[in-house]
């Protein structure tokens, strides 16, 4: 059988942390004690509340059936946490759509609305799906820089006009992944207002909202007045609740945008098990006292990390929320040479920025998400190295 997959599938380069678990998995095979530092799973466990209302609900049968436009109360679930953490007001039947996990939505958006020849502006570095699940449909991708000195956030002035007029969607992704930077309501309405004007479609990619550090609480850029004119933001369980395997997430935003992608979901699944969504609704009434335990852990780490790289002679920025600590690499490497050293002699990964794409090379990520006593002997392999 001559075997050829489809030219887009030619094209598309393999999943960053699919690579990473390639290279897990031959350090293991040669013996090595592998100590991962990098795909931000969290380690710790989805709180009891939820598995228990996972575990009574999977057990009525009616939950047993199809559920294509989610559970009308998981979307008021969704609805009142949006009012109660940002005293934002959403309509539950037409400013939300459940998602199997926003990975899921954030892939299938340009499906629902790039043609061939338009434009999405995507950060560099930045999360590859952004720029995949553009490139699949045929579309172009421009790459907006994140630099230290702008805060990692993108500079939409500097964009070519002739850019800006074929394009039609606008990532963003604050708190950020990989840089752990924050963007503060003036930026989220200086982009609102960028949406607005040229027609373009802001999603904000939301997921790590709710790991927070040192009493930081970013905004929803829904709290921006007419954001609701253009703007879908993505949001997950996954981080907020420890619930990654559990494939649960949702859009939230304007009525054109969410109606577009629920019409596509229709035609490409059926929905998510109703009763991870009732352990969904669960997740979104945990008091907030337990996510606040689950950040001074998180929030302990990233002090050992900082701590540990700074005696490396390293600059990493102290970030006020993500899973994430970002870091330059030291003098005489590049992000892959440093990581490949890494690994090679310490046993240890790390990201390399460059897998964020071209603006992250020089700089290499570290996840918290790893017990406290494996993380303190990957800072120990790498503190040994000598750079």
């Amino acid at each position: 059988m001559d075997f050829q997959p489809a030219d887009r599938i030619k094209q598309l380069p393999p999943y960053l942390f699919m690579r990473l678990n390639e290279v897990r998995d031959a350090k293991i095979a040669e013996g090595v004690d592998v100590i991962s530092l990098g795909i931000g799973d969290p380690d710790l466990p989805t709180p009891p509340a939820i598995v228990e209302r996972l575990a009574e609900a999977g057990r009525d049968s009616s939950t047993h059936r199809y559920c294509d436009d989610g559970l009308p109360a998981f979307r008021q679930a969704i609805v009142d946490w949006y009012r109660s953490r940002f005293g934002v007001e959403l309509d539950p039947a037409t400013e939300i759509v459940p998602l199997i996990g926003s990975k899921e939505g954030i892939a299938h958006l340009p499906v629902a609305l790039i043609n061939p020849g338009d434009y999405t502006l995507v950060p560099d570095p930045g999360y590859p799906v952004y720029a995949i699940g553009t490139e699949l449909v045929g579309g172009q991708v421009h790459y907006l820089p994140l630099t230290p000195e702008n805060c990692w956030l993108p500079d939409l002035d500097a964009i070519p006009q002739e850019i800006t007029a074929k394009a039609k969607l606008l990532w963003l992704c604050y708190p950020n992944n990989p840089t752990a930077a924050v963007a503060d309501l003036d930026f989220f309405s200086r982009a609102v207002d960028f949406g607005r004007r040229h027609d373009i479609i802001v999603c904000q990619d939301a997921a790590y909202s709710e790991v927070t550090y040192d009493g930081h609480r970013p905004p929803s850029i829904l709290e921006v007045p007419g954001a609701l004119d253009c703007v879908v933001e993505f949001h997950s369980l996954s981080k907020t609740c420890n619930m990654t395997g559990w494939r649960i997430g949702w859009a939230a935003g304007a009525p054109p945008v969410i109606e577009v992608l629920t019409r596509l979901k229709s035609n490409m699944d059926s929905g998510i098990f109703a009763a991870v969504q009732e352990a969904g609704i669960a997740a979104l009434n945990m008091p907030p006292a337990w996510i606040d335990e689950r950040n001074a852990i998180y929030q302990r780490r990233r002090d050992l990390v900082i701590d540990t790289l700074r005696e490396m002679n390293l600059e990493p920025e102290v970030p006020p929320a993500s899973l994430y600590v970002w870091s330059p690499v030291p003098a005489g490497y590049d992000s892959s040479s440093f990581a490949a050293r890494v690994i090679e002699e310490a046993g240890v990964i790390v990201t390399p920025g460059l897998g964020f794409g071209p603006g992250g090379d020089g700089y290499f990520r570290i996840s918290l998400t790893i017990s406290d006593e494996r993380l303190k002997e990957a800072l120990e392999r790498l503190a040994a190295l000598s750079f």
